[in-house]
């Protein structure tokens, strides 16, 4: 998976880890996206990170900025 990837050697905690996890899950099952290897994947992944990192810390509103960020629907 592109976020566990991106995050391995992260300094954030595990609650931050499993809080940005919990918004890229919900965020590819919104987009119907199932091939984890897709490289929309990547993308998702970068955009949630970027935006858990502004301070927004629910799984669901990181989710729907960065689905609004991508403009995908």
């Amino acid at each position: 998976m592109a976020i566990y990837r991106l995050l391995k050697n992260s300094q954030l905690n595990p609650i931050e880890v499993d809080r940005i996890a919990a918004a890229y899950d919900h965020t590819l099952r919104i987009l119907g996206v199932k091939d984890r290897d897709d490289p929309l994947t990547e993308m998702v992944a970068k955009k949630i990170i970027k935006i858990a990192q502004t301070g927004v810390h629910d799984p669901t509103d990181i989710s729907a900025l960065a689905i609004k960020e991508l403009e995908i629907r």
